[in-house]
């Protein structure tokens, strides 16, 4: 056999999402990478051999879609791909292909792909010298030496070569106070699945199962027991199996005994259960995963360990480096061999209809959270972290923890953190304590999101400026029938958002204040019965768009309104309230009703970017109502909270306030922000963010998508010499962060963004620019870098 030495700064074992995320940032971060990976293909669990698309916090928050790197693969490949993504079973190799490319793309990164980790070599007692590794199929062995290693395996392979304590199986309630977890510690972890899709064919295609396949008889094995056939085409997540079996140890069993059921799954829909036998009929299975995907195995113990109450109580972390929102999803150990699958799909998807679930779903829901640096950072080897499902978090807090979306995060910031400390010289415990204010600036200028930090860079020269703008959006509401793009918010079919317009619960709608007086606001109301109604109100300051609390503190106002029989009536709500002068341009203010049967609130056709409305799922806890949508409501007069400003509030989403400047739409592009400074600046680069692809899950979005919201055709231009001159223009774009490295350093008073198009939508708009001289460039562009003209 051949053996090769190759020597590294970063080693990144593990070709996931997290591991991938993590080697793009180290070397865009300037480090000399090598990413291993054991399948041919990247991506891991999301890849094409498994099929899990990504899941993270934006399936229960709207505009909490992760950014940074993932996000940029996430557009791209919508942008590319002609195919629809709904759940699992449905990725194709252009996901594969998007990720390869960025590989590829990526200078100083090296790839061993089909490269099984065979061992660990250690320099002393607390840090690794070298991996050991097999390229299969080549009879290389190869001797890959680093000096930081991040596991990104799942299983921990290299932290367990290399020594490290870690946790398998879940702990007991007592031991953290954990309300997910079981009673007693055991060694229960949740399955691995494997998935599958069927074509339709045109005709009938018939289909006979081997002798070694489970045969189902019992419907109620499927409909009242959490394993709904939702889709004849496929994608369900329940085909899982973990206990009786050994994640690691028994994971061919595991493929093996998935394999029977998912075609035993098949045989029922197609041949006996008389809900989808008929639907099923022209369907023909198609493709059958054999790389089960694994949700859990060895959690390697930190410098901190994650429990559940930091992730229901939103802990605040001095070293936050990513955030989560799924919600605690423990899936019921067995998975296809228990009673159940987990308590909320045992309800069919509708657990707050359920009384003995609805303390279970409110207990559930959590983030947005913050995460920690320091799970990922290993106890027992000094040059040695972890990203992705296998960091420093207890079994219940997994539950939520180890989805990809989250992961990507954890990967990303792994990247980051690991070239400062090669940077700075600094060890592990010195990234905490003296750094980790460079790895959040790093993270957010690289378009991530923390919801404890926001751009505090000093060099960054367009925090010195004044900022105007050609126009700004004046809201004076939204309308049922107002048209409006909002491309890419159907309904996510696995999980149906709660989106009844019927005042059943509390139901709490976003109003994003400029300042001064509101005087009235309006809501678009049906009353169903034949007298008139009343209707209790409220309007609430909330600390930021996922504050959920039911009373969030003393109303600004109280009142109520008398709603008379009819249909979409305008009712108005006469306020005359001066504002607090704590309320700036952009705070966001929520206007609540109290519960009535007898009327409807009616969505609005048009989602305003951050003005999303909840519902009451308990007395104390609220959540998203619909998709994001905003409820039909007028105000008056009309609030300016999308002001130029608003492009230095330090924060690129929606959250304490808009952070989004919005020109009026009645106006035609192109529309344009601009920079003044009171003295000439030296700029070389200049980094703009625009808005999309934020309210949902990426599931949402159809082929070939592109986000209305997103400018497609937009140009910079500087005034020198007495003159606007163009410093660079791009044409077709849909990516949500671009950053241009000018051919030469400018010296200018004045900067303008000029939107000539978007990607559908009336209104420019424009979330961050910052700015840097030569000296303080970052080197890390996000994004290539288009051709300037």
């Amino acid at each position: 056999m051949k053996q090769l030495t190759e020597t590294y700064d970063v080693v990144v074992c593990g070709g996931g999402l997290a591991g991938f995320c993590a080697a793009i940032a180290a070397a865009r971060n300037g480090a000399k990478t090598c990413l291993m990976h054991n399948r041919p293909v990247l991506g891991g669990n999301s890849s094409s051999e498994i099929g899990v698309t990504p899941h993270g916090a934006a399936a229960f928050h709207a505009y909490a879609r992760e950014t940074g790197i993932i996000s940029e693969a996430l557009i791209e490949e919508r942008a590319r791909n002609h195919a629809e993504i709904y759940e699992n079973g449905w990725t194709n190799s252009v996901w594969d292909m998007v990720l390869y490319d960025m590989a590829q793309q990526t200078p100083l990164l090296t790839l061993h792909l089909n490269t099984d980790i065979r061992d660990v070599k250690m320099r002393d007692a607390r840090n690794i010298e070298s991996i050991i590794a097999i390229v299969q199929n080549a009879e290389i062995e190869l001797h890959i030496a680093g000096r930081i290693f991040i596991d990104c395996t799942g299983d921990g392979i290299v932290a367990d070569a290399a020594g490290c304590q870690w946790r398998m199986g879940s702990e007991g309630r007592d031991e953290f106070n954990e309300p997910h977890a079981p009673a007693q510690a055991n060694s229960d972890t949740m399955g691995s699945s494997i998935h599958f899709l069927a074509r339709n064919v045109g005709g009938p295609a018939p289909f006979v199962p081997p002798d070694w396949a489970v045969k189902h008889e019992d419907a109620s094995y499927f409909y009242k027991q959490g394993r709904l056939p939702k889709d004849v085409r496929g994608g369900f997540w329940w085909i899982e199996i973990g206990v009786p079996y050994h994640t690691i140890y028994d994971a061919e069993k595991i493929r093996h005994e998935l394999t029977r059921h998912a075609l035993g799954v098949w045989d029922w829909m197609k041949n006996k259960d008389p809900k989808t036998m008929e639907v099923a009929k022209n369907y023909a299975l198609d493709w059958i995963g054999q790389v089960p995907g694994k949700r859990e195995s060895r959690r390697v113990i930190g410098r901190y360990f994650m429990t559940e109450p930091d992730v229901l109580n939103k802990t605040v972390f001095q070293d936050e480096i990513a955030f989560g929102g799924w919600f605690v999803d423990l899936h019921t150990p067995g998975g296809l061999l228990a009673k159940t699958s987990e308590p909320s799909a045992a309800a069919g998807g509708h657990e707050d209809e359920y009384d003995t679930f609805s303390d279970y779903s409110a207990m559930s829901y959590c983030g947005p959270y913050g995460v920690p640096l320091r799970v990922m950072l290993t106890k027992d080897v000094d040059n040695l972290m972890t990203a992705g499902r296998n960091v420093s978090v207890s079994h219940a807090a997994l539950g939520t923890v180890r989805v990809m979306g989250t992961t990507a995060l954890m990967g990303e910031a792994a990247g980051v953190a690991a070239a400062v400390s090669l940077a700075r010289g600094h060890d592990f415990d010195q990234l905490v304590t003296e750094d980790i204010g460079e790895i959040q600036q790093r993270l957010l200028a690289n378009g991530c999101f923390l919801p404890n930090a926001k751009n505090r860079d000093s060099h960054d020269l367009a925090r010195l400026a004044k900022v105007t703008a050609s126009s700004e959006l004046a809201v004076h509401g939204v309308a049922p029938e107002t048209p409006g793009h909002h491309d890419g918010l159907k309904v996510w079919k696995d999980q149906p958002q709660y989106s009844i317009e019927r005042l059943e619960t509390r139901r709490g709608q976003l109003i994003a204040a400029s300042s001064g007086k509101i005087e009235s606001i309006e809501l678009c109301l049906t009353n169903e019965s034949e007298t008139v109604e009343s209707l209790e109100l409220r309007l609430h300051t909330v600390n930021h768009i996922w504050d959920y609390c039911t009373e969030p503190g003393a109303p600004l106002a109280s009142g109520s309104i008398t709603v008379p029989p009819g249909s979409k009536q305008w009712v108005r709500w006469e306020l005359n309230l001066e504002l607090p002068r704590e309320i700036t341009p952009g705070t966001f203010l929520r206007v609540d009703t109290l519960p009535n049967k007898h009327l409807h609130w009616h969505a609005a056709a048009k989602i305003i970017p951050g003005h999303m409305a909840m519902y009451a799922i308990s007395p104390n806890r609220m959540r998203r109502f619909g998709n994001g949508h905003t409820l039909a409501y007028r105000i008056t007069p009309a609030q300016r909270p999308f002001d130029p400003a608003q492009i230095l509030s330090g924060v690129t989403r929606p959250h304490r306030t808009t952070n989004l400047w919005i020109s009026e739409p009645a106006q035609p592009l192109p529309q344009w922000v601009e920079l003044q400074w009171p003295t000439p600046q030296k700029i070389r680069e200049i980094q703009l963010v625009f808005p999309g692809h934020l309210v949902r899950e990426y599931h949402a979005y159809g082929p070939y998508y592109r986000d209305p919201q997103c400018p497609r055709d937009y140009s910079l231009e500087a005034w020198v010499d007495s003159a606007w001159v163009r410093v660079a223009e791009v044409r077709d774009n849909y990516q949500r962060l671009r950053r241009h490295l000018l051919p030469e350093e400018i010296t200018t008073d004045r900067l303008r963004a000029i939107v000539s198009a978007t990607n559908g939508d009336p209104s420019s708009a424009i979330y961050e620019i910052r700015c840097h001289a030569s000296e303080s460039i970052s080197g890390n562009p996000a994004i290539k870098n288009p051709t300037a003209k």
